[in-house]
C-alpha cells in the first residue's frame, strides 16, 4: 500500500505532514517544541494556525513537494529556508536541531513510512488519524519509535476537547445510569478526483477518514473495547468515484457490559457527525460532535436537562493537540492517545472489513 514520492506528485497535489521531535526555542524564556509540518494540506493549516495558539509549540520546518507553496508558508511562519526539504532530502531533518517533532498530515498509506524515517532522525512524530492503513504498519510504527527512544502521538483531536470530555465525564460520574447503547454517524459527499477515493492512497473508503471518529467515540464513551463486531458495505451510486473504495459502511458493536453500538459513515451524501447515548438514566446526544468547532451536547437525564454549545472557535481542538503533546516531550509524559490507541481502531477496522468480506 505504500506510495512513492513520484506517484504521490502525480496522484495529488496534497504535500506531506509534519512529525515532532524536541528542541529550545527560547521566545520569552519560555520552552517550545519546534514541528516539522509533512505535507501542506487543509488538515495541515489547521495544526498550523492552532501551534502559534500555544506558548510551547512553534512551526520551524516544513516537508512539501512544491517548493513554491513551501516558500508562502514559510514566509507566513517565519520558518527558515535551511528547514525547508523535500521527500528527497526529508532525512536530512535529523542534523536540523531546530526540529524536535514532526506532524504528519499525508495521505493515509503514507503515513507508516514518514513515522518510521521520522523516528529514525530522532524526532518525536503525531500522526494524523488513521494511524495508518494496516495492523502490521501500525505495529510497526510503535516498533521503531520505541527503538528511536521517541514519542508517538495519534491525533485523535477529539478526546482533547472539552464538549467530548464533559460528555466522557458524565457518564463515568453515572449521571446516564448504565450505558444501552449508542449511535453514530458521520460522512460527507465526497467530489471525484480526490485522493480519499483511491485505495492507494486511502487504503479504504469513508470508515478509514470519518467514520473513524465514531469508532473512536464508542470505545471513549463507554470506556471498554468491543468484543464482538458485525460490518456492511456498498456502492449506491454508480457514478466513477467508487471503483476502488466503498461508498458506505455500516458496523454494530457490543461491549463488555452488553452495551451496543450501531455507528454508519459514506462519502455518498452530506451526514452530519453525531453521536447519541442512551442510559438507564436518560439520554446525552452531542450534535454536530466530530466538527472543527460549534459542537453542541444536549441530554437529559438524571432529573438534569443539557445544553451545551462549544464557542471556541477552530483551530482551538489542534491548539489543545499540539499543548499536549509538546508537554509531553517537555516533561517526559506518555501522551493521552499513543500509538497504541491507533493500534486498536486499526484492529478494529479490520475486523469491520473484514465481516464484510473485505481484505484490508
Amino acid at each position: 500500500m505504500n506510495v512513492t514520492r513520484r506517484e504521490f506528485g502525480r496522484l495529488t497535489a496534497l504535500g506531506v505532514a509534519a512529525h515532532w521531535a524536541p528542541s529550545l526555542n527560547a521566545q520569552a524564556g519560555t520552552k517550545k517544541i519546534g514541528y516539522a509540518v509533512i505535507g501542506l494540506g487543509r488538515i495541515a493549516d489547521h495544526f498550523m494556525r492552532g501551534s502559534l495558539l500555544t506558548s510551547n509549540s512553534a512551526i520551524t520546518g516544513l516537508v512539501s513537494g512544491h517548493r513554491d507553496k513551501a516558500d508562502r508558508i514559510a514566509a507566513q511562519y517565519k520558518v527558515p529556508q535551511n528547514s525547508i526539504y523535500n521527500y528527497e532530502n526529508f532525512d536530512e531533518i535529523a542534523r536540523n536541531p531546530a526540529i524536535d517533532a514532526v506532524y504528519v498530515a499525508l495521505p493515509n498509506s503514507m503515513h507508516a513510512e514518514y513515522t518510521i524515517r521520522a523516528a529514525k532522525a530522532g524526532k518525536h512524530v503525531l500522526c494524523e488519524k488513521p494511524m495508518c492503513v494496516s495492523v502490521a504498519e501500525a505495529e510497526s510504527m510503535i516498533a521503531a519509535c520505541k527503538a528511536a527512544n521517541v514519542k508517538l502521538m495519534i491525533a485523535y483531536r477529539c478526546q482533547y476537547e472539552p464538549i467530548h470530555l464533559k460528555a466522557i465525564k458524565l457518564i463515568r460520574d453515572g449521571q446516564l445510569g448504565k450505558i444501552e447503547a449508542i449511535e453514530s454517524a458521520y460522512g460527507f459527499n465526497e467530489v471525484a478526483g480526490e485522493w480519499r477515493l483511491d485505495k492507494k492512497l486511502a487504503g479504504g473508503g469513508p470508515l478509514f477518514d470519518v467514520g473513524i471518529y465514531c469508532l473512536n467515540a464508542c470505545r471513549y464513551l463507554t470506556g471498554e473495547e468491543p468484543t464482538d463486531l458485525h460490518g456492511y458495505t456498498s456502492v449506491v451510486d454508480h457514478d466513477g468515484r467508487f471503483t476502488t473504495v466503498e461508498e458506505n459502511v455500516a458496523w454494530n458493536m457490543k461491549f463488555p457490559s452488553g452495551a451496543v453500538a450501531s455507528c454508519s459513515t459514506t462519502y455518498g451524501a452530506p451526514m452530519d457527525g453525531f453521536f447519541r447515548v442512551f442510559g438507564s438514566k436518560g439520554t446525552l446526544e452531542c450534535d454536530p460532535a466530530f466538527n472543527y468547532d460549534h459542537l453542541h451536547l444536549r441530554g437529559r437525564f438524571s432529573g438534569t436537562r443539557l445544553d451545551d454549545n462549544e464557542t471556541t472557535p477552530d483551530p482551538y481542538q489542534f491548539q489543545a493537540e499540539a499543548d499536549h503533546f509538546s508537554n509531553c516531550i517537555i516533561n517526559n509524559q506518555q501522551p493521552k492517545t499513543p500509538g497504541e490507541e491507533g493500534l486498536r481502531d486499526m484492529t478494529y477496522i479490520t475486523k469491520i472489513y473484514a465481516s464484510a468480506g473485505i481484505k484490508i
